[in-house]
């Protein structure tokens, strides 16, 4: 499912504010992600760097969390981040697994949209990412 033009314009913005507000002061790598959800809603969330570089917090996990917090489990069709950088620059794999979790329940995937601030964008899913993300339903 491609995200349709006007969400997409939504995504963009909400992901370039995010990034605008990220806390970045060892990096000075600011990223923003926004996700939409499927009630129609737009989360968005940035980096929070800590000093305990462990402790850092990515943008897309950011607004994973947000969107549980303003709803509880809610199904991410779509996701865009935001990165200063050419080409811009894709979810870790931490991100990747957490945003599966979140797909819709019908095994459906999640769009992926890259941009940077000239505008460049990649389309990719978050199945082409990470083809094999953990389940709670892998037999053990």
């Amino acid at each position: 499912m491609a995200v349709p033009a006007a969400a997409l314009e939504r995504l963009v913005a909400a992901a370039q504010a995010a990034a605008a507000r990220a806390h970045a002061p060892a990096s000075h790598f600011r990223v923003g992600a926004a996700l939409l959800l499927a009630d129609g809603d737009v989360v968005s969330g940035c980096n929070v760097e800590n000093a305990s570089y462990g402790l850092t917090i990515c943008a897309e996990r950011n607004a994973v969390a947000r969107s549980v917090v303003q709803g509880g489990r809610r199904e991410v069709t779509a996701v865009v981040v935001h990165t200063a950088c050419d080409p811009p620059g894709y979810p870790c794999g931490a991100c990747l697994q957490v945003l599966a979790e979140f797909a819709p329940d019908d095994g459906g995937d999640i769009d992926v949209v890259l941009v940077n601030p000239a505008g460049k964008m990649v389309h990719t899913t978050l199945r082409a990412l990470m083809p094999h993300p953990f389940r709670f339903d892998h037999d053990a």
